[in-house]
């Protein structure tokens, strides 16, 4: 089946909803995404948004500290853009109704501090901030009368003017226009066509491409791959950030012990009770998530430990209750009082840094295409994300782009996307053999895990370079032969982020922000201040 828009959204966190909303005003939006519109990095998101709300706080204070964390790679004029339009993006969110805390007694912003951040400017909802903003825009989206939503929809790849298909391979060539995007429709397995004039990834994260992970099911980084795949530049995947504070528990997946608790007064210790950071950090707990997640691998590693413990209990039992609610009931479900005893808490992977590069107003190389959200690299974070920056590039990105995706149409010749050739699939059969694709998926997030994880080194890269070149074969085989289920389109993703992610690794031969090898200790600023770009060699 055949469909047709002016905008095509790919993805349904705060980067893809905003987007809709701003586009629908313009055309009709269809906005596809794999599960439901909640299931997404934003709803999951504890902190808040950071923006400079305080009289005693400035936007040169914010920008410097979001410099200091992406520890030279920052593109400073979109770190300066994005830092000055915080205060009327979050003014935005205010008007469609999304309830952020008010300091008490007053109709202030309630303004709390995380890590790396010089003044109070988180401003939250409570500790479910994400799931506040995308409750608000989910509210929106469905009832606009321009956006068509397509639930349970997964995108497989993209469609350019030069593709062809053969059993399910695209070939593309570089400098392309991009029509739309092939979609499985999970409960039908119908492939459908989606056609329009400007298509918008905005997909979130990728760490489902590690064993341990802070994110959703969702995030298997298929922005990422399906833009790599069409021939789009990928920039800074080396850079995943690991959140140092995941509840450490056999029932508690995915379950993220928000920074703001370190923020509050938490103190991270080992288990002899030892606070550790002054060892690592002059800031000690409200060091950047790079510093305090190699120093909770470090004493991991020393000690032999499964945890180390994060202790907020010296702190009033009220305080933590009110200010931590979400947190507080669901430690309680796990069988953890925080007013009372330390959480045992790991390092996870958190977010990406790098993504599909993309100009101030998200565009890609690929004419039409565009990339906003996690699933793109815009220069804000550089080698580290500075907490609480990620929701509002979302925001930020997702005005930018509408700007200039709106003024793209009006102004443009528009190529008209004529014999797009239907899905193909001649040939292939349906699989028998689920295990190999349940196999090969938690093979590929053990690999990156064990190799590819906080601290890396040379013959680790080595090792994970070699076996995802063959499981990258093993997959393509499998790919070719066997219609496309949900999960063999997300093994196929994650299998193509995980080698990015180690070719971008072995190519930098230094240390800076997340990315720590023990074999270059050190920054190396003369040959080593530079993004990792790559890109799809042309297939013909």
């Amino acid at each position: 089946m055949e469909h047709r828009f002016d905008y095509l959204i790919v993805g349904s966190g705060v980067a893809g909803l905003m987007f809709a909303l701003k586009m629908a005003d313009h055309g009709r939006v269809a906005v596809v995404t794999k599960k439901s519109l909640m299931d997404s990095n934003t709803a999951h998101a504890q902190g808040g948004i950071a923006a400079v709300f305080d009289p005693a706080d400035t936007f040169e204070s914010h920008i410097e500290d979001t410099l200091a964390s992406g520890d030279g790679l920052c593109n400073e004029s979109v770190v300066e853009t994005v830092v000055k339009s915080a205060p009327e993006r979050i003014e935005e969110l205010l008007k469609l109704g999304v309830d952020f805390n008010r300091s008490e007694g007053k109709l202030d912003l309630d303004l709390c501090r995380e890590g790396g951040h010089s003044f109070n400017r988180i401003v939250h909802a409570h500790d479910l901030t994400g799931r506040a903003v995308e409750e608000a825009l989910v509210s929106r989206v469905r009832a606009h009368d321009h956006i068509t939503v397509f639930e349970d929809h997964i995108a497989i790849d993209l469609i350019s003017r030069s593709t062809r298909l053969k059993r399910g391979l695209i070939i593309t060539t570089h400098e392309d226009y991009c029509y739309g995007a092939y979609v499985l429709q999970r409960d039908s397995g119908e492939i459908h066509t989606f056609l329009a004039t400007i298509v918008a990834l905005a997909t979130g994260g990728s760490g489902k491409v590690y064993s341990y992970t802070s994110n959703p099911d969702v995030a298997t980084g298929d922005g990422i791959a399906m833009a790599y795949r069409a021939g789009a530049s990928v920039a800074n995947l080396e850079f995943v950030q690991f959140h140092p504070t995941c509840l450490f528990h056999p029932q508690a997946k995915n379950f993220l012990i928000s920074e703001t608790v370190r923020g509050e007064g938490g103190i991270l210790r080992n288990s002899d009770g030892r606070a550790f950071m002054a060892d690592y950090a002059d800031q000690r707990e409200l060091g950047c998530r790079d510093v305090v997640a190699r120093a909770i691998d470090s004493e991991l590693k020393k000690r032999g430990d499964e945890s180390v413990f994060l202790d907020i209990s010296h702190r009033d039992a009220e305080l933590i209750k009110s200010r931590f609610p979400h947190l507080y009931a669901r430690c309680l479900e796990f069988g953890f009082d925080m007013t009372r005893e330390p959480l045992p808490v790991v390092p996870a992977a958190h977010y990406m840094c790098g993504g599909v590069v993309t100009d101030i107003f998200g565009r890609t190389n690929i004419q039409r295409l565009y990339a906003i959200g996690e699933t793109a690299c815009t220069g804000l974070h550089g080698a580290n994300r500075l907490a609480s920056n990620s929701l509002l590039e979302a925001l930020v990105y997702a005005h930018q782009a509408a700007q200039k995706a709106a003024e793209e149409v009006r102004t443009q010749e528009n190529e008209t996307a004529t014999d797009i050739p239907m899905w193909d699939d001649l040939g292939t059969i349906d699989s028998d053999e689920a295990i190999v694709i349940s196999h090969t998926w938690n093979e590929i997030r053990r690999l990156m895990w064990n190799y590819v994880g906080v601290v890396r080194s040379d013959k680790r890269l080595a090792r994970a370079q070699r076996r995802i070149d063959i499981i990258g074969e093993e997959i393509q085989e499998y790919y070719w032969n066997f219609k496309v289920t949900p999960y063999l389109i997300e093994l196929r993703n994650i299998a193509v982020v995980a080698e990015l992610i180690i070719r971008c690794a072995m190519h930098r031969k230094e240390s800076r922000g997340l990315h720590y090898n023990i074999a270059y200790p050190y920054k190396n600023d003369r040959r080593w201040k530079k993004d990792t770009v790559l890109r799809r060699p042309f297939v013909g």
